[in-house]
């Protein structure tokens, strides 16, 4: 929770901080089409609780100048279901799966920018799993499809070299494989929805 205190912090400077710009006009061909980027949750592994050992890098590419695809390529772990919301039982001792899960996957992310730098998007993760005990063994793999409904607003810097992207967003798991019964039983208690989810990205344009 701390971790996103700071994220949101960041948001906030780097708004007062910088011009804000609109987004890509419809008739500019000028801009740069191609960008790379990630996310600011990689400073999450800086924790000494609750880790992700994140990695995640964006691909994108801007078909006109309100619509926008790219891919994400991404991995994580986590030890607490998905679907807890804020609150008390947020990373609670007596709600943290017994071990951890790992994933491997990659994203597809359609965004439509609406007004200036104000956007929507849909992110569809498909992910593979690896279900760790508190030993360090892997006893199962799985798969899920993770989606994310975002909303958020873009931000041009330094003469539109770089960018970023403070958001908020709905996750949804609408499949997963059958986990084993020790992460199952604690999984099952929450919903495949996470509402609230803050986001911040970055990227270089090219």
């Amino acid at each position: 929770m701390q971790m996103k205190i700071l994220l949101m912090g960041i948001v906030l400077f780097l708004s007062y901080s910088f011009p804000i710009n609109a987004q890509y006009a419809k008739q500019d061909s000028t801009y740069k089409k191609c960008f790379i980027g990630s996310t600011f949750f990689i400073l999450g592994n800086l924790s000494s609780t609750n880790r992700p050992d994140f990695v995640q890098l964006n691909l994108g590419y801007r078909i006109t100048g309100k619509d926008v695809v790219s891919l994400e390529l991404k991995t994580w772990k986590y030890a607490w279901p998905l679907g807890i919301p804020y609150g008390p039982s947020y990373e609670a001792p007596e709600e943290k799966f017994p071990g951890y899960i790992r994933e491997y996957g990659f994203a597809l992310a359609y965004q439509h920018y609406w007004w200036k730098g104000l956007y929507s998007g849909i992110h569809i993760m498909n992910a593979w799993q690896s279900f760790i005990n508190e030993t360090g063994r892997k006893i199962d793999d799985g798969f899920q499809v993770f989606n994310t409904y975002r909303l958020g607003y873009h931000l041009k810097l330094f003469k539109d070299r770089f960018f970023i992207e403070p958001s908020i967003a709905i996750t949804h798991r609408p499949y997963h494989t059958e986990m084993p019964d020790s992460f199952k039983q604690l999984d099952d208690k929450w919903s495949k929805f996470f509402i609230g989810e803050p986001g911040l990205h970055f990227g270089f344009n090219f």
